[in-house]
């Protein structure tokens, strides 16, 4: 584990722009509430959390990374927001208990997928409370064929890329089927068919909502 965070705080020590807000987020504000507690999960440079902040939300963003941590509260800061952080290994059982605890109404996770963490997940979120997920799928085109134009509905340049693992890539419909246990209110994933040059490739994206009468 000291290693990955070593690498990603080498990685992120060479950024000084917060990563883009995943398209999932922005195509589908109009279903977030009005107000209440958000978390950007495995948050990256905090491109979602800056963007709840700016929404009004009270803004959370967790991340194993210390450079990415230190650099949201810069950019928080320049931008007059508040956003709450927590550098932190994600993937232990206290971490999610203490996710839990705290309990959110919406739950941001945008490239990240660690499949036995999703019920943690599901557990953190309020009654009635939002997923918004979005990340890589195993169907997807040739890393060194993809044409950045095809993407044009696409915010990410990182709809181009991906892990090269297929572990880390998301199944055909496997989304829903990692939280079949929420109200889907909003999916997509076009795979591989039809016209390559147009449409929302590479990744699948959901929002799915928690039962009210769930805890």
């Amino acid at each position: 584990m000291k290693d990955i965070r070593k690498k990603w705080n080498e990685r992120y020590e060479a950024v000084h722009i917060p990563n883009q807000v995943i398209d999932v987020l922005e195509l589908n504000l109009h279903l977030l509430p009005a107000q209440g507690k958000t978390l950007d999960l495995a948050c990256g440079l905090g491109g979602n959390a800056l963007r709840m902040a700016e929404l009004g939300f009270e803004s959370h963003a967790w991340d194993l990374s210390d450079s990415a941590i230190d650099k949201i509260q810069e950019f928080a800061q320049e931008r007059h927001l508040s956003v709450f952080t927590k550098q932190c290994d994600i993937s232990q059982d206290d971490v999610q208990v203490e996710m839990h605890k705290e309990g959110f109404d919406v739950i941001v996770v945008g490239h990240f997928l660690l499949r036995e963490m999703i019920p943690s997940l599901i557990s953190a979120l309020r009654s009635g409370g939002l997923i918004y997920y979005q990340t890589f799928v195993e169907e997807h085109e040739p890393q060194d064929k993809v044409n950045p134009a095809v993407h044009s509905e696409s915010t990410h340049s990182e709809s181009t890329r991906g892990p090269r693992n297929s572990l880390f890539r998301l199944r055909s419909n496997e989304l829903l089927n990692l939280f079949s246990g929420l109200t889907v209110r909003y999916y997509r994933e076009e795979g591989l068919l039809g016209d390559l040059d147009k449409g929302f490739r590479n990744e699948a994206m959901l929002v799915a909502q928690k039962n009210k009468y769930l805890s």
